[in-house]
């Protein structure tokens, strides 16, 4: 997830632990499905302690692949047959296919790169992996956003689903994606021909751990997580001597301008209640303090919750950027890059209200509205790929008594560490449990109940 989660799920810290919980006592596949829940627990425990020590950064996700696909592939074989394998998607991107007669067709999604931070947990299965990043630095790895719990959540879903197969009928689609931290890795799968490895796609469904208490579980209708853009916008000026500013254009003082005009974006062209951010987040220009530079470079970064204000903001940069180099008289044209881009995950109504109503008939209070985030995601690429409808959610992942104490002080700021923190790691219970039940009841609340006979 690129970002920092804004907004925690609602509600209090209070929701129990599963093993000490009643689960609902009713014959609903979902209930029925998971009674196997224990039998997969202990394996998706070690698998994720193992995928916490080694993480792998965007486009690396090479071991980790591996793992995935072994467990799809081999792991209790006897009792979890027939799911079929597909490795290399996109680089390094798994799909797990399970094929259960007539119905609908629901793909799972769960992203399994990390993030170049050096872990600070003090977990006895802490990271203290380095690898070279893109740029070919050596950089500490760490899973500091919790894909490995949600590569762990899908395969305890996935081969519940394949054990219980007589409480459901259709197909189920598990895909592993590399690089979500860098906005391309579900691009990517789309690109290598994921869609010509599926049946028709009847929906498509996600989650994501987040810095709430660990057992709730959250859904939002519509706009939920902000589409992103980073630019490198290059200004230029003309270089001199700074005891001789005269006979120069300063992008210094270009970018400076720049820099406060763009903050009337959001004071000034955007409407109240309309959630906007840009931030500049870099400015290079110069080597020497009497030295007047001939350019100067700024990084910025603009989050929206709609495709209108997103072009509007962008527009905007341009035409703010295009009269301040104008004004200063520069040499040419300022130059534009896009990059590390993230679409608009905005959650379809109807699915949304589906996934809700079945996460509240399963886990009662424990299921929670979740307000709109400012992180980003590229989840929402493979459904618009395929053209089909999607709901991405949120789970706790924050040990209930250690958030609850940090509400009850008014310092959940300071002491609960967020996404992408040093030290972010969900605790392995009831986080785990509950992320394999939200797939499982999601999932099972599209897929057809078998016809008689068909088992």
């Amino acid at each position: 997830m690129a970002g920092r989660s804004q907004v925690l799920l609602a509600g209090d810290s209070r929701c129990g632990h599963n093993r000490g919980m009643t689960l609902p006592a009713d014959p609903s596949p979902a209930a029925a499905v998971l009674t196997g829940l224990g039998a997969v627990r202990g394996w998706a425990t070690d698998l994720y302690r193992d995928l916490h020590a080694h993480p792998e950064l965007s486009h690396e996700e090479h071991a980790t692949a591996s793992k995935v696909a072994e467990r799809l592939a081999t792991s209790g074989v006897e009792i979890y047959s027939g799911i079929e394998v597909h490795t290399g998607i996109g680089g390094t991107g798994v799909v797990g296919l399970i094929r259960n007669g007539e119905g609908p067709t629901v793909l799972l999604r769960a992203d399994m790169d990390a993030l170049p931070v050096s872990e600070a947990t003090g977990l006895d299965y802490a990271s203290h992996t380095t690898s070279a990043d893109a740029a070919g630095n050596e950089v500490p790895v760490m899973h500091a956003c919790g894909h490995d719990m949600h590569v762990a959540c899908l395969l305890g879903a996935a081969h519940l689903l394949a054990a219980g197969r007589e409480h459901w009928a259709g197909t189920v689609i598990a895909v592993f994606q590399p690089a979500e931290e860098t906005g391309d890795g579900a691009r990517g799968m789309r690109d290598d021909g994921l869609a010509a490895l599926l049946p028709k796609v009847d929906v498509a469904l996600a989650q994501h751990v987040l810095a709430a208490p660990a057992g709730l579980v959250g859904t939002h209708v519509g706009p939920t997580l902000s589409a992103a853009d980073s630019m490198r916008i290059t200004l230029y000026g003309r270089g001199a001597h700074g005891s001789m500013p005269q006979a120069s254009v300063d992008p210094v003082v270009l970018a400076a301008m720049v820099v406060v005009r763009l903050q009337t974006i959001v004071a000034r062209e955007t409407r109240p209640g309309d959630p906007v951010v840009v931030t500049v987040g870099s400015i290079q220009a110069g080597t020497k303090s009497n030295v007047i530079a001939d350019h100067a470079v700024i990084e910025l970064n603009v989050r929206t919750y709609s495709e209108q204000t997103r072009a509007s903001v962008l527009d905007a940069i341009h035409r703010i950027v295009d009269a301040e180099c104008q004004a200063s008289g520069c040499p040419k044209p300022a130059d534009y890059e896009l990059f590390d881009r993230f679409p608009l995950t905005d959650n379809d109504a109807e699915t949304t209200k589906r996934v809700a109503a079945a996460f509240s008939a399963f886990f009662g209070e424990r299921a929670r509205p979740l307000p709109m985030q400012t992180a980003s995601e590229d989840f929402s690429d493979i459904p618009r790929a395929l053209g089909v409808p999607y709901c991405y959610w949120g789970i706790g992942g924050i040990d209930p008594e250690r958030y609850g104490t940090a509400e009850r002080a008014g310092r959940v700021a300071q002491d609960i560490p967020v996404n992408h923190s040093a030290y972010f790691a969900p605790v392995i219970e009831p986080t785990l449990d509950t992320g394999i039940q939200a797939m499982v009841v999601a999932a099972l609340a599209w897929l057809a109940p078998p016809r008689p006979g068909d088992q």
